[in-house]
């Protein structure tokens, strides 16, 4: 899992980092300083929670510095966290040293090939991480969700509208992929998804 001599496509995130050094460090001071300051930064890991039986393997997909997969792990499920920045991955395993976090890209996810054969029952994919793939990588990176997930896992993903990924396209791929769409929510509080939504949580399941 990871690039393939050259030919991968730069993601918006790793374009966002290259045009702004330091990017990825300030980042993780944003949610840092928000953690600080009493914020409430476990909305999405309390809805993954309690949809997974417990000590679940819960896949974090597009972890970042392992917010929502430490939070699942502090809850006593096991969590692995793939990321493409190795600046956040490295401060997801210092800061949750109980989870397996690993370098790659969601397009070319092959967990199997890290020598990690077991499927996940739950995948989260939280953080706009759909808007921050690569242009035209979306169909493949739900593909390989469904790959990874267990007859009749779910995958649960948020990302905002107006970030260049319709939530009609979204539906359309998850479903191409093999991923049914059992709940269309607007909010990490499953507020339902309206026609004015600015923002989507959709829950996928395995065909």
């Amino acid at each position: 899992m990871g690039n393939d001599g050259g030919t991968r496509k730069e993601s918006l995130w790793e374009a966002q980092v290259r045009r702004s050094p330091g990017h990825s460090e300030w980042y993780i001071q944003r949610f840092e300083q928000m953690r600080a300051e009493g914020a409430d930064l476990h909305g999405e890991a309390r809805l993954i929670d309690a949809m997974a039986a417990r000590g679940s393997r819960i896949l974090d997909a597009g972890c970042g510095p392992g917010r929502v997969g430490g939070e699942l792990a502090r809850r006593g499920h096991t969590v692995v966290g793939v990321d493409v920045d190795p600046v956040l991955v490295a401060a997801a395993a210092k800061d949750h040293p109980d989870c397996t976090w690993l370098e790659g890209d969601l397009s070319e996810l092959d967990l199997p090939a890290s020598g990690i054969a077991e499927p996940f029952d739950l995948i989260v994919c939280a953080g706009n991480v759909m808007a921050f793939l690569a242009p035209g990588t979306a169909p493949e990176v739900l593909a390989r969700f469904a790959a990874h997930l267990v007859p009749g896992g779910r995958a649960v993903v948020g990302f905002g509208a107006g970030r260049g990924y319709e939530f009609g396209q979204f539906f359309a791929d998850a479903q191409a992929a093999g991923l049914a769409v059992d709940l269309r929510l607007a909010t990490w509080d499953l507020r339902p998804l309206e026609a004015d939504s600015d923002f989507l949580v959709a829950v996928l399941a395995r065909r």
